[in-house]
C-alpha cells in the first residue's frame, strides 16, 4: 500500500462502538466495517495517556526506561523509521502530553501539537473538526508531491471524547434529547463529579456516560469527514487507515471515574480496526493483540523493517501472526498530576484470565473473564492458573530499577 495513516480517538471504549455489538453512537465507523479488519480484543499497553502511546507510536512499555517523562532517546518513534526510508511523515494532535516539549517531535516533517493555540477551559484542545482542517490544508500545500509518487505516514489524534463532557446539543439529543443542561451546568459536574472521583449518585454517573457517548457521536461525525477529506485529496484508495484509541473511561464499574491507574477492561480494551479500500468483505480477529503491534503493522505496510528494540508484532499477515499473551504497565495515579511516589501497577492477559499486581499493597487479582467480564470475582486464591500467571507478571516489576 502506497500510504498509511493512523487514526486514534482519545479516551474511546471499545463498549460505545456499535460494531462490537453495543452503543450505536458510530454509525459512520460501523458502515466502513466491510473494508476492515476488526479486533475484537485488542488491548492497550496503559490505561491513560503517559502509559499507552509509547506503545502506540514506540512499541515500547512506559516503564521501559524508567519514570521519564520526556521520551527517552532510547525509544524509537515510528515517524523516525519511516522518515529514514524516505517515506513524508505527518502529525496533527492537541494532548500536550505528547507535545514537543516532552520530545514527541522526532522524525516527523510535519507536527502540529497545538500548544501555541490558545484554549478554553470548557474545551481543552483543539477539536476534531478543526484537527481536520489542517489535516486538509496540509494535503493541499503536499498533494503535488504526492502525485509524484511519494507515500506518507500520518498521524491525526482527536480529543473531543475526554473530559470536560460538554458536547454540542445536536449531539446529545442524538443520545438523549431529554437532558437539558447548560454548559457551565455541565462543566460543573466536571468539577464537582469527575475530579473528585465521586460515584455516591448513580444518576450523575449515568449522565456523565450519555454526555461521554455524544461526544462519541460527534467524533464519528469528524471521522467521517476524515474519509471524505481523504476522498477529496483522491489518496483514500490508496491509503490503509488504522484506528484505535489510547484507552477507555471508567464510569463507576470500579469505583471511580475517568481514567486513573488501573488496569480493568473499561480502561485497557480498545477498538482496533485496520481500513483497507481493496478489501471485498470485513473480517474479524479474535486473538489478542496490543497496540504496541501497531508500529511494526506500519513498518510492514511500508515494506520496512522494523527497529530491534521494537517489542511488537505486526499484526499483518493475520495468519503469521502468532497468539500470546498482552502486557501493559503504568503508575498507580489519580487524575492527572503525579507526586513522584507513585507505585507500579501491572496487568497480563492470557486467553481468558487476566492477572493485575500492584505495587502499591503488592496485591494480586486474577479475573476469568469468560465467566467474570466485568471483573467483580477476584480468583486469585483459588485458580490453578495464578501461579504461572504471576511468573509472568514479577520479572517486569521495579525492573528498571534493577537495570541501574
Amino acid at each position: 500500500m502506497k500510504n498509511v495513516i493512523l487514526l486514534t480517538v482519545d479516551t474511546l471504549r471499545k463498549d460505545v462502538v456499535g460494531c462490537y455489538g453495543s452503543g450505536g453512537f458510530t454509525p459512520f465507523v460501523d458502515s466502513i466495517q466491510s473494508n476492515c479488519i476488526t479486533f475484537t480484543k485488542a488491548h492497550s499497553s496503559g490505561p491513560y495517556t503517559q502509559a499507552a502511546f509509547p506503545g502506540i507510536l514506540t512499541s515500547s512499555y512506559y516503564l521501559e526506561y524508567g519514570r521519564q517523562k520526556m521520551l527517552s532517546e532510547k525509544r524509537i518513534l515510528i515517524s523516525e523509521v519511516l522518515k529514514g526510508a524516505g517515506i513524508v511523515t505527518a502529525a496533527f494532535h492537541s494532548n500536550p502530553y505528547l507535545s514537543a516539549y516532552f520530545g514527541w517531535d522526532r522524525g516527523w516533517d510535519a507536527f502540529y501539537d497545538s500548544m501555541e493555540e490558545d484554549v478554553d477551559e470548557k474545551v481543552p484542545y483543539i477539536k476534531a473538526r478543526d484537527m481536520n482542517k489542517k489535516v486538509d490544508e496540509w494535503f493541499l500545500t503536499n498533494i503535488q508531491l504526492f502525485r509524484r509518487g511519494r507515500s506518507f505516514f500520518l498521524w491525526t489524534h482527536y480529543m473531543d471524547v475526554h473530559e470536560p463532557y460538554i458536547p454540542e446539543r445536536k449531539y446529545i439529543d442524538m443520545v438523549d434529547p431529554s437532558i437539558q443542561l447548560t454548559e457551565d451546568e455541565m462543566y460543573r459536574l466536571f468539577k464537582d463529579v469527575v475530579l473528585k472521583r465521586d460515584v455516591s449518585d448513580k444518576g450523575v454517573v449515568e449522565l456523565l456516560r450519555k454526555l461521554y457517548c455524544a461526544h462519541v457521536r460527534e467524533v464519528d461525525e469528524a471521522v467521517k469527514e476524515f474519509f471524505e477529506i481523504l476522498r477529496k485529496w483522491k489518496v483514500l484508495e490508496s491509503s490503509v487507515i488504522i484506528i484505535t484509541s489510547d484507552h477507555g473511561d471508567e464510569f463507576g464499574e470500579h469505583g471511580g471515574l475517568s481514567h486513573d491507574g488501573k488496569m480493568y477492561s473499561e480502561l485497557i480494551e480498545v477498538p482496533l480496526f485496520i481500513y483497507d479500500p481493496s478489501r471485498g468483505e470485513g473480517e474479524v480477529c479474535d486473538r489478542l493483540v496490543s497496540t504496541m503491534d501497531i508500529p511494526p503493522t506500519i513498518a510492514y505496510l511500508f515494506g520496512v523493517d522494523p527497529p530491534e528494540v521494537w517489542q511488537g508484532h505486526s499484526l499483518l499477515p493475520l495468519d503469521n501472526y502468532s497468539g500470546r499473551g498482552v502486557f501493559g504497565e503504568a503508575l498507580d495515579k489519580r487524575g492527572s498530576e503525579e507526586k513522584g511516589d507513585e507505585k507500579e501497577i501491572h496487568y497480563y492477559r492470557e486467553g481468558d484470565f487476566k492477572i493485575i499486581y500492584n505495587e502499591r499493597d503488592d496485591s494480586w487479582e486474577l479475573y476469568d473473564l469468560k465467566e467474570d467480564p466485568k471483573e467483580l470475582n477476584n480468583i486469585v486464591d483459588d485458580c490453578p492458573a495464578a501461579d504461572d500467571m504471576k511468573a509472568k507478571v514479577k520479572p517486569r516489576v521495579r525492573r528498571y530499577r534493577r537495570s541501574r
